[in-house]
């Protein structure tokens, strides 16, 4: 069974990718644009330059896509890791200590999902792997493959 679920893994971290960027990615739209609800608890939109909130939206818009598309996925996820990272300990955590008390199951869980993909790169259906396959030479194509865990 090892040996089954170690092929599909390329595909469900690819899935994970596009769920995890898609929900981010709606965050953003959401604070930017005012669009799904708008900013949360607030409604309309995150005033334009307005420190953290503004580029937490920007952030969330730009990085989420990048994962979603699987396109420069680890760096972008990186950026979306730390960023919830921040909001956690900047926004959260002064008001208790833990996620469940202070509000902040979501920072967390998405600073967590953002940091595994940093590691595990885009997985199956990512842009990332068509275009290093078209760019890679003949030759390192055949040897570059990473194998599953």
């Amino acid at each position: 069974m090892t040996a089954r679920l170690n092929i599909a893994q390329p595909y469900a971290i690819g899935l994970f990718r596009i769920v995890t960027g898609l929900l981010f990615t709606c965050h953003g739209v959401a604070t930017l644009f005012g669009l799904l609800g708008g900013v949360p608890g607030r409604g309309g939109t995150a005033p334009v330059g307005a420190w953290p909130f503004w580029y937490a939206g920007l952030i969330e818009l730009v990085a989420g896509a990048l994962v979603l598309l699987g396109l420069g996925t680890r760096g972008a996820a990186l950026l979306a890791s730390g960023s919830m990272a921040f909001a956690y300990f900047d926004v959260h955590q002064s008001a208790a200590l833990w996620p469940l008390q202070n509000g902040g199951e979501l920072p967390a869980l998405f600073c967590w999902c953002f940091l595994l993909l940093v590691f595990t790169g885009s997985g199956a259906f990512g842009l990332d792997r068509l275009f290093a396959t078209r760019s890679a030479p003949a030759d390192e194509k055949r040897t570059s493959q990473p194998v599953p865990v």
